[in-house]
């Protein structure tokens, strides 16, 4: 955008450090972590544990005993068969985010929220960068006019993608990986200095169990009752190693509702029909609550409103026109049914509809509640204006 605000001077990468700074911010995170600990007293141990029986746990060479334990092992990503992970060539979101030095060409398999972020990415500081996708479009969870808007936005920007593609083969060579794979158009041969597999996660439960403790499984994830029990009474289990949604603030309401039962401070649940998802690419994606094909297909008479922040006054400014709101209500009692964003702000404006649709909001009122101006976020009152034909600008 430099140019378009008058920056004259010319701008480079300096990739080393932009990857020492993503690291360096983690590292204050994990480090704050650690200082939540010590204020509220909770004891912290780094070893390897294993779960021996209901109130048991291994820690090393010692056993410690609890009236009862939560197991939040996370996950990891998946890996392709046949072409496992090796940190150079064939490589996970882990090592994406700490290459040594800057690809020149980058597969990504799975265009999915990590595999579009990792593309996002690397394209934007120019890495070419080929995505390849099983199903017919990108970010299949989303609705669809919002699939469709960041394809071709992506597109715009240089990143080649090839959906309704299944990979068939992949070798590694003396400078890179080769991908052979079946395209619509037929077989297609694709060249990188690496590929990136973002094809999913799964749930870290190897060796966490004791042999004999038989606590049940499904698709390599810990399965657990509503108040996040497993089979075992006293063992629990919250997070990403439970299952989807594989994302952290889920995993941290989970953990709250678990703990403050096995406390006996409170019995609320989480509620799964309200959690937000973001993609944080440029233009970046969030959502909440269904999409307009999935309200249609639930039995819902549906309303759906849009505005562009091509008409949006703080959008113009800021030279970040590209993109939209997508509201979907039930059309009979006005109930927001799902939120749908793709713009330069979406992944921070997604906040309020979540709060909308937790407190059942309907479209009336959310126009009736004023929004600032000029703010992104007038586009959300705008968007349930237009849904009822009253937008007055647009």
């Amino acid at each position: 955008h430099g140019a378009g605000f008058g920056f004259q001077g010319t701008a480079k990468w300096d990739f080393a450090r932009m990857i020492s700074r993503s690291r360096e911010v983690a590292g204050r995170l994990n480090k704050g972590i650690e200082g939540l600990f010590r204020k509220y007293k909770v004891e912290s141990r780094q070893a390897t544990a294993q779960v021996l029986a209901p109130g048991q746990v291994k820690i090393g060479d010692a056993v410690i005993t609890a009236g009862a334990i939560l197991v939040a092992t996370g996950a990891r990503p998946r890996s392709l068969p046949g072409a496992e992970f090796d940190g150079q060539r064939i490589i996970s979101s882990k090592e994406a985010m700490s290459l040594p030095t800057q690809p020149k060409a980058l597969l990504v398999l799975g265009a999915g929220p990590i595999g579009l972020e990792f593309a996002y990415f690397y394209n934007a500081i120019g890495t070419k960068v080929t995505v390849i996708e099983l199903v017919d479009r990108i970010l299949p969870g989303e609705d669809e006019e919002i699939s469709q808007a960041l394809h071709k936005s992506l597109t715009k920007r240089g990143v080649e993608i090839a959906t309704s593609t299944k990979t068939s083969k992949v070798t590694r060579t003396a400078t890179g990986v080769v991908v052979e794979a079946e395209t619509p158009q037929g077989p297609k041969r694709f060249e990188a200095d690496c590929l990136l597999v973002g094809i999913g996660v799964v749930g870290n439960v190897e060796g966490v169990f004791a042999p004999g403790l038989n606590v049940e499984l499904f698709k390599n994830h810990i399965k657990v009752d509503k108040q996040y029990q497993t089979n075992v009474p006293g063992i629990y289990a919250a997070g990403d190693v439970i299952g989807p949604p594989w994302l952290a603030h889920v995993a941290h309401h989970e953990a709250l509702c678990c703990i403050e039962r096995i406390c006996g401070h409170s019995d609320r649940y989480v509620d799964y029909g309200t959690i937000p998802g973001c993609t944080y690419t440029d233009p970046g994606v969030a959502s909440v609550g269904l999409t307009e094909r999935a309200a249609k297909e639930a039995g819902h008479r549906v309303r759906v409103g849009r505005f562009p922040f091509l008409a949006s006054g703080r959008a113009l400014a800021a030279d970040e026109t590209e993109g939209f709101v997508k509201l979907v209500f039930d059309a009979e009692h006005g109930e927001l049914l799902g939120a749908h964003l793709i713009g330069s702000q979406a992944t921070e404006l997604i906040a309020e509809l979540v709060m909308a649709k937790k407190l059942e909001a309907t479209e009336e009122e959310i126009i009736h509640a004023m929004h600032p101006h000029p703010t992104f976020s007038e586009a959300v009152m705008e968007a349930a204006a237009q849904g009822m034909g009253e937008s007055v600008h647009l």
